[in-house]
C-alpha cells in the first residue's frame, strides 16, 4: 500500500511538471532560422492545387487554356502582315537601285547636243548648238519609267513600313516567346505532362527562329545583304510552320473542350 501510495505521488507530480513546461513559451527561433522556414510553414498549409492532379482552380479550366490558342492565331496574322511591311520597306532600297540604274541608261542613250552649223553662225547659230537635241521613244519610255518608280517609292517612305516593320516585330517576339512558353506551361499543369509530337516540335523552332531572325537584326542595319536574306528566309520558314500547325493546334484546341470546363 505505501509503495502504491508513492507511486501515485510521482505520477501526480509528474503530470504537474509537464504541465507547467507546457506553459512556457518556446524559445524563439534566430532571424535567419526563421526566414528559411517561412516558405515551409506556407506549403504546410498549402491545398493540393500546388501539386499535379489537385484542384487548380481556374488554371485548369477553359479560359486559361484557350489563352495559347487564341494568342497564336492572332500571332498567325502578325506574322503575315510583318511579311508585307518588311518586303514593302525592302523595295524602298531596291527601287533606288533600279532608279540609277535607269538614270545610267538614259544617259547613255541620250543624243550629243547640235553641232554648230558653221563657224561664225552667230547667235542663232549659238542658239542651235545649246539647244538639246529632241528624246528618242526609247530614251522618253525610259524616263516616264523613272518617273513611276520615284512616285511609287515616295508612296513606300510615307507609308512608314519601317518603322511599322520594327515595332510590330518586337511585338511578335515578345509576345510569341511568352505564349509558346505559357502553352508548355498550362499543358504540364493541366496534365502533368508533355506530348512530343509535330504541334510540339514545330513550336520550338518557330521560337528559335524568332531569336535568330531578332539577332541578324544589327548586321541587317549595317548593309549586311547575307543577313538580309537569312532573316527573310527565316521568316518565310516560319510563316510556312505557322499554317502548318494549324490543323494540329485544332485538334488540341478540340481536347481542350473535351477535357475541361469552364471557366
Amino acid at each position: 500500500t505505501v509503495r502504491r501510495g508513492k507511486a501515485v505521488c510521482v505520477a501526480r507530480a509528474k503530470a504537474s511538471f509537464d504541465r507547467e513546461e507546457e506553459k512556457k513559451p518556446a524559445p524563439a527561433l534566430p532571424l535567419p532560422a526563421s526566414l528559411a522556414l517561412f516558405p515551409y510553414a506556407l506549403l504546410a498549409n498549402a491545398p493540393d492545387a500546388l501539386a499535379k492532379g489537385g484542384e487548380l482552380g481556374i488554371l485548369e479550366g477553359r479560359t486559361i487554356a484557350l489563352i495559347h490558342p487564341a494568342m497564336m492565331f492572332a500571332l498567325l496574322g502578325v506574322t503575315g502582315y510583318l511579311g508585307y511591311s518588311g518586303l514593302a520597306w525592302r523595295q524602298v532600297r531596291t527601287l533606288g537601285d533600279d532608279i540609277a540604274e535607269l538614270k545610267k541608261e538614259i544617259k547613255a542613250k541620250a543624243p550629243a547636243k547640235k553641232e554648230l552649223v558653221a563657224a561664225g553662225a552667230g547667235d542663232a547659230g549659238d542658239a542651235a548648238a545649246s539647244a538639246p537635241a529632241a528624246a528618242s521613244p526609247a530614251v522618253l519610255a525610259l524616263e516616264a519609267q523613272v518617273e513611276s518608280l520615284q512616285q511609287k517609292r515616295k508612296d513606300l517612305i510615307d507609308g512608314k513600313f519601317r518603322d511599322k516593320h520594327n515595332t510590330m516585330g518586337a511585338l511578335l517576339l515578345a509576345a510569341g516567346v511568352t505564349t509558346s512558353v505559357e502553352g508548355c506551361l498550362n499543358t504540364f499543369s493541366r496534365t502533368g505532362k508533355l506530348f512530343p509530337g509535330p504541334h510540339l516540335w514545330a513550336g520550338a523552332a518557330i521560337t528559335c527562329a524568332w531569336a535568330i531572325a531578332a539577332s541578324l537584326v544589327p548586321a541587317m542595319q549595317k548593309g549586311n545583304d547575307a543577313a538580309r536574306s537569312a532573316h527573310i528566309a527565316l521568316n518565310t520558314v516560319v510563316f510556312g510552320l505557322f499554317l502548318w500547325q494549324v490543323p494540329t493546334g485544332w485538334a488540341i484546341v478540340e481536347k481542350v473542350f473535351q477535357f475541361t470546363s469552364w471557366p
